[in-house]
């Protein structure tokens, strides 16, 4: 049984929400303090953390009277402190603290710590039941299995903040489980969408930054440019809504005003729009089942004009297809592939590899992995984390070799 509930049924909301953000001074985080910043009397803050900028979260813990701040930087604790001082806040560093947060009783939780350190507090605040608003792509891409299940399990309510899988959960309101034909998850294209495959291979990161629609961070914009985010996405979605690949369609629309469609038996195709901000999903998230006043731009379609739709290039954007291989493989296969990933964009921002080979060192180190015998079903979160580490490892030594090829 999903955690991600497909229908919204009205309930009476409390006076007062109390939430909690992992990830409060991220560019997911910043949005998620707008919205709260906009509905004071809505919301109270129960904790806050960031990985490492002390000072951003000082601010934000005293402007929202946090009760607790935690920075995983334990070399930032004392800097935290000093910022804090006479603000009767609580606070601590280090991965235990940023759990603290997760565990503390907000009703509500933005879980958006990236990489696989957000696993482990995206589930403590699951195992109590919370409405968990998830931002972190490892959670699902690394552990999506007994993730959900402890969803379940707990009573915890997933909600998608992407504004992909948010598009999707709003569009499956609209039918039954047993009357879904297929989910279909919008990608702009990112910056080389027209670009020939040579010239793609040989992209500068200034290039790769140029994302022509969203503002995100560097991680992710990259991501966007080599389509390995749609293929996160995809791996996201089956695990989100108990999909299987065939179930999920990608489709490239550069304008980014739909980003996701549900077709339902009857051919009926229903759809998400909005403008590319990303405070639309999440302010989703933090009013469901309600909704609440977002200071997001209206939508204005007269102005845009028309609406554009072409298929994805598998050949162009590898990376999308080793997404659905990764899928296809299962037992830990998706914790590869989002492994690989990150060490081959590192290579790339360091200027170790070029654009093209971050797809490649992706391929080799699934298929290393693969005749390695490693693949096992994934059981805990020490096993998803195990598994990320060790095909980091794999990477990393198959990075010199993948740099060779591609000079």
């Amino acid at each position: 049984m999903s955690a991600v509930p497909l229908r919204n049924s009205k309930a009476a909301a409390a006076d007062v929400r109390t939430v909690t953000v992992l990830g409060a001074t991220g560019s997911i985080g910043d949005s998620t303090m707008d919205l709260l910043r906009g509905a004071r009397d809505r919301y109270r803050v129960e904790a806050l953390t960031a990985n490492s900028n002390a000072q951003g979260l000082a601010k934000l813990a005293k402007e929202f009277g946090a009760r607790f701040a935690a920075v995983a930087d334990p070399a930032r604790l004392s800097e935290l402190k000093d910022a804090l001082a006479g603000a009767r806040i609580e606070c601590g560093a280090g991965e235990s603290a940023i759990i603290e947060a997760a565990a503390r009783p907000a009703e509500w939780v933005m879980a958006a710590v990236s990489g696989a350190a957000g696993l482990k507090p995206a589930l403590a605040a699951v195992d109590r039941g919370a409405s968990v608003a998830l931002a972190n792509k490892e959670c699902l891409v690394c552990a999506g299995d007994f993730f959900m299940q402890r969803a379940s399990q707990a009573g915890a309510c997933i909600l998608p903040a992407d504004s992909e899988h948010n598009a999707l959960f709003q569009a499956l309101g609209c039918g039954n489980r047993e009357e879904l034909v297929r989910v279909i998850i919008t990608a702009s294209g990112g910056p080389f969408r027209t670009w020939a495959a040579a010239d793609i291979e040989q992209a500068t990161l200034e290039q790769a930054l140029k994302h022509p629609n969203w503002s995100m961070g560097q991680k992710i914009t990259i991501d966007s440019a080599s389509m390995m985010n749609k293929g996160l996405e995809v791996i996201e979605a089956s695990y989100l809504f108990a999909l299987t690949p065939d179930e999920i369609d990608v489709l490239v629309h550069p304008q980014s005003i739909i980003h996701g469609m549900v077709e339902f038996s009857d051919r009926s195709v229903m759809a998400q729009l909005g403008a590319p901000d990303m405070r639309i999903p999440i302010a989703h998230c933090l009013g469901w089942p309600d909704r609440i006043v977002g200071p997001s731009a209206r939508l204005d379609l007269a102005k845009i004009g028309q609406l554009t739709f072409e298929a994805p290039d598998f050949e162009r954007f590898p990376g999308l297809r080793l997404a659905y291989d990764a899928l296809r493989t299962g037992q830990g296969a998706t914790t590869v592939y989002n492994a690989a990933n990150e060490v081959a964009v590192a290579a790339f921002i360091a200027g170790k590899i070029k654009f093209g080979a971050i797809a490649r060192l992706v391929e080799a180190t699934m298929n290393d992995w693969i005749r390695s015998g490693n693949l096992a079903p994934l059981g805990s979160a020490d096993d998803a984390i195990s598994v990320d580490h060790k095909a980091r490892n794999t990477a990393a030594a198959l990075l010199p070799q993948i740099a060779l090829k591609a000079s």
